[in-house]
């Protein structure tokens, strides 16, 4: 409950409304995004490139991965307007440009109506859905980091961002199970695809719509009227904490590996070896629902023992299982792959996030805490989250996929001993003031 007086922090049901307009822009960006993931995986390459099939499924996944690599780019664009003029609208423009760039790619015509304009329009896109996207998490979990500043379960709060993950999944993979159901697979990827990325704009426009009528973070409120704002806030963190930002991008750098392996990767898998129809995505719907329900639990015990042993304990149970997960999709089983997407992805990736949002928010101080928090976490996509995709998709070119998945479980495997270290070498943050001068 919030204090009275001079110094009244938020109610709780002011937290709540910050929490609530920061995790409906966060889905419909996770579903956009996500969306653009399965889509690329099983579609793209088809659709807009003229190769061979396995060419065609690397290209495809490469510029996905460019999406991801253009995040920096996004971080500090957005992370600089949201330092200096507030949180909340940094986070509406965002999620117009998401909503934009998310409509235009599912109106790009295919390469055999125009040729190789269609990649080029489709990296044009692609990379302005990537810029957006490198604004979401840094800034929304500052907006609510900051309005629960003063509460025991700041945490728990700060997920609600990460709780879009999920929840987008869900919505994502349900979309494409239920238009795939409503028309052949040929009809589908020759034009079926598309109805997902114009339902993403118009959803876009409902979260931009309560976005604006909702109110900044307190801190950052306060911030404003007690001390001069940052000229250039997103260049001024680089300065004051290069170090920091480099180690804490280590830890999300393992997470867009886990992301990749078991969703990107794991999906175009699961197809190859055998499972048939909507089953891939049946099987990521599935794990999504329990990574809601382990990154709940994840946030709790974050407010509880602290951020660096819960992230901790998703570290290593991804450094033990990358490769294990796929012996159990290797035997066909529907059920046993779904128990090892339940614990790869749904387990590493939900249990670790419910302590992410509070563990960047809080290694940085109000003046430039969105573009700290930003450049953390977008960075570590160059060489992480974007890297990963890209050298995936070469290892699968030269491999091919029945035996491409030993070396790419190797190559997330060494993000995850990175991530330890990180995790380790960064002081725990449970207890740190948000309003102080320094995090």
């Amino acid at each position: 409950m919030a204090d009275t007086g001079e110094h009244a922090g938020p109610s709780q049901r002011q937290i709540y409304k910050v929490a609530l307009a920061s995790i409906v822009g966060s889905i419909i960006e996770q579903y956009d995004f996500l969306v653009t993931g399965v889509i690329a995986a099983t579609v793209w390459g088809d659709v807009f490139f003229k190769l061979p099939t396995l060419a065609a499924a690397a290209a495809a996944i490469s510029v996905y991965g460019i999406g991801i690599i253009i995040r920096p780019i996004g971080a500090y664009l957005f992370g600089h307007l949201a330092d200096r003029y507030g949180r909340k609208d940094a986070l509406v423009y965002a999620l117009w440009l998401m909503g934009a760039s998310t409509l235009l790619i599912g109106l790009t015509p295919s390469y055999d109506t125009i040729g190789t304009t269609a990649p080029l329009l489709l990296i044009l896109f692609r990379l302005a859905q990537g810029i957006s996207f490198g604004a979401e998490f840094g800034t929304a979990s500052t907006w609510v980091a900051e309005q629960a500043a003063r509460s025991r379960f700041r945490a728990f709060w700060s997920a609600w961002v990460g709780f879009a993950i999920p929840i987008g999944l869900l919505l994502g993979f349900g979309s494409v199970i239920i238009v795939k159901s409503l028309m052949t697979q040929e009809a589908f990827s020759a034009w079926g695809w598309r109805i997902l990325f114009v339902f993403g704009f118009l959803v876009a426009v409902v979260g931009i719509f309560i976005r604006t009528r909702t109110e900044d973070s307190f801190v950052f409120e306060r911030h404003r009227t007690t001390t001069d704002v940052l000229q250039y806030p997103a260049t001024q963190v680089w300065r004051d904490m290069p170090l920091v930002i480099l180690r804490t991008s280590l830890v999300n750098a393992m997470f867009g590996g886990a992301f990749f392996l078991y969703f990107v990767f794991g999906t175009s898998y699961m197809k190859a070896v055998g499972f048939s129809g909507s089953e891939p995505e049946q099987i990521g719907l599935i794990a999504a629902a329990f990574m809601l329900l382990f990154m709940i639990i994840g946030s709790w015990l974050a407010d509880l023992i602290g951020r660096r042993a819960v992230l901790l304990i998703a570290a290593v149970v991804f450094l033990v299982f990358a490769i294990p997960f796929f012996t159990l999709v290797n035997t066909g089983s529907f059920l046993l792959a779904a128990v090892g997407e339940i614990i790869g992805f749904g387990f590493v990736f939900g249990f670790g996030y419910g302590a992410i949002p509070a563990f960047y928010t809080e290694n940085f101080p109000t003046s430039y805490r969105a573009s700290g928090a930003s450049a953390g976490y977008q960075i570590a996509q160059v060489y992480g989250g974007g890297l990963i995709p890209i050298l995936a998709g070469l290892i699968l070119k030269t491999f091919g996929i029945h035996q491409a998945y030993i070396y790419i479980g190797l190559l997330v495997m060494a993000y995850a001993v990175l991530a330890i270290y990180a995790i380790i070498a960064t002081p725990e943050t449970r207890n740190v003031d948000l309003e102080g001068k320094v995090a």
